[in-house]
């Protein structure tokens, strides 16, 4: 493993320590989690709601940590040697935010932050395959996006790292303006608008303000990259580093003669084609940006076609299984909004090599009051050619009875049980149907998928 940087490094930064803090102390990673076997590792312990990780110290030193950074107010462990490094803090997550800012500038690559509410972590991947055809890239790991997991991601890169792809994610005002200035991002993408997290901050354009935050720790000259088709950015398409791409002409980069197939999506923007390995017209608009940003890195659109077409998902994102009977099953229930869910639907609507079209759809969590009007909006899109809808859970009942009003043909059922659910899914498990699975995390469709699988 490739050294991050030493102990003596460390003492600049937190200059209260104990323990031996030379150069020969190296760090070759960082880490929160004690049960975790490292290698010369720095153990930022992290104070939660139900645990400490101050009492744990000892068990990362016997897994492979070599230093800690320590809340002051706490008692060190008495068997702990003499001569261990101890960096003294009055907090450790600010500390380890502030050690990933220092280690930002002293690596010093290209930054690329991401943000917006569907669509973050597939344009991550998009972004970071692009970028590897070209630069060492690193890129956030799963969904490691938040106040601890994005300093993390910085503190996992290598220091000959050229490009750092990084999502920022939030849930509250004030969030992705500590991700942004802590990242300092040379190029920031926002995806689109959604209505992701509408509970706390109250509307969409409240949504979009919280976005938006993403600009305060934008380098000088930097690009934005954004949804041109969306109106709640349009105040942004006057600045002069402002990117717009969608389907509309005015867009600078503009997306036409998409087409999706059963694997595949092709499209071209400008005078380039393009197939990206993924279905439906939306993820065309997450490969565009990827391709502002190649743009501004110098990478040729044939290495963009390359990238496309060996795409490594971060899992659960619209991934196809083969089913018992040959049906194609859409595992796509990492998680949901509304807008992500009509997005979802209209993808399996557009995909003609399938004579049955099932979804089954499950509750979006986190609307809060507008939750019976969201997913009552998500029954706007399932008109033919869908086959079935099979709902579950609470909220998603709202969803079947919107259909059963406006679209009174197509068959709509909501369980309660996931028994009852699987066994209505039984007689649709054939070689011409294709079933989506679309619900908010907390619903673990994904154990639904395995029971069928394994049926």
């Amino acid at each position: 493993m490739m050294m991050l940087f030493t102990a003596a490094w460390i003492s600049g930064i937190f200059q209260e320590y104990s323990g031996n803090v030379q150069e020969t102390i190296t760090i070759n990673e960082v880490v929160t989690d004690s049960r975790v076997e490292a290698d010369h590792a720095l153990f930022v312990p992290i104070a939660g709601e139900n645990f400490d990780g101050h009492d744990f110290l000892l068990q990362a030193v016997e897994n492979g940590a070599a230093a800690v950074l320590w809340d002051r107010s706490k008692q060190l462990p008495e068997s702990l040697p003499n001569d261990f490094p101890v960096f003294y803090t009055e907090d450790t997550v600010t500390a380890l935010q502030e050690l990933a800012s220092k280690y930002r500038e002293e690596v010093d690559p290209v930054v690329i932050g991401i943000t917006g509410s569907n669509g973050k972590t597939t344009t991550k991947d998009l972004v970071a395959a692009v970028a590897k055809t070209t630069r060492r890239t690193h890129y956030t790991d799963g969904n490691f996006n938040n106040h601890i997991g994005l300093p993390l991601t910085i503190l996992a890169m290598k220091p000959d790292t050229e490009v750092l792809v990084l999502e920022m994610g939030m849930s509250a005002f004030g969030e992705i303006d500590l991700l942004s200035r802590l990242a300092l991002p040379d190029h920031v993408i926002i995806t689109n608008i959604g209505e992701s997290h509408i509970e706390y901050l109250g509307s969409r354009e409240g949504i979009a303000k919280a976005k938006l935050e993403i600009l305060h720790g934008l380098k000088k000259g930097g690009s934005i990259i954004i949804d041109g088709d969306e109106p709640l950015l349009e105040h942004l398409h006057k600045e002069p580093n402002c990117i717009r791409c969608g389907f509309q002409p005015e867009n600078d980069l503009v997306i036409t003669e998409v087409e999706v197939k059963q694997e595949q999506t092709d499209f071209r923007v400008a005078d380039e084609s393009y197939t990206v390995s993924l279905l439906g017209s939306h993820h065309t608009k997450n490969a565009a940006y990827a391709l502002a940003v190649a743009g501004k890195l110098g990478i040729p659109p044939e290495k963009c076609r390359q990238a496309f077409k060996s795409l490594e998902l971060t899992g659960m994102r619209f991934e196809m299984i083969t089913g018992p009977g040959g049906e194609s099953i859409i595992n796509d229930a990492y998680n949901a909004s509304p807008t992500s869910m009509k997005a979802a639907i209209e993808v399996v609507k557009q995909m003609n090599d399938f004579e049955q079209k099932i979804l089954v759809l499950g509750d979006v969590y986190e609307l809060g009051e507008f939750a019976e009007t969201m997913h009552r909006s998500v029954a706007e899109v399932i008109t033919e050619p869908i086959t079935a809808l099979l709902t579950f859970g609470e909220d998603a009942a709202y969803i079947t009875q919107e259909v059963n009003e406006r679209q009174p043909a197509i068959p709509s059922r909501h369980f309660t049980s996931r028994q009852a659910l699987v066994g209505a899914l039984k007689p649709y498990l054939q070689k011409d149907a294709v079933i989506l699975f679309k619900a908010s995390r907390g619903l673990q469709f994904e154990s639904l998928i395995n029971e069928i699988i394994h049926t």
